[in-house]
């Protein structure tokens, strides 16, 4: 009785978590002069904050609903896709980069 009390409780958690990650697609490329890029698509209906970073540098930006970032590339060609870091969450759970109002 317990056992299967615990697994409910286990399943409840963690399927509940799962369903509040967002939904973004990350694709990588290399230009005509042989430099890694990416680009972060939003597949949400909400609005992303999110950061793209290579070798320590970030670079925070917002993502609209539904639209792709535009191509962040590296520094040089000796950089490739694994060199690159990027993180996304719901812009409402990070109210320190909201747009400041003017």
């Amino acid at each position: 009785m317990f056992r299967n009390f615990a697994l409910y409780c286990f399943l409840l958690v963690f399927s509940t978590s799962a369903i509040a990650v967002p939904n973004f697609s990350v694709q990588f490329k290399r230009n005509v002069k042989n430099i890694a890029e990416v680009q972060i698509t939003n597949q949400t209906l909400r609005s992303l904050v999110c950061y793209v970073a290579i070798d320590g540098h970030k670079i925070f930006f917002l993502l609209r609903t539904l639209e792709p970032s535009k191509w962040y590339k590296a520094t040089d060609p000796a950089f490739n896709y694994s060199h690159f870091s990027t993180w996304c969450d719901y812009l409402s759970l990070h109210p320190e980069y909201m747009p400041k109002k003017k």
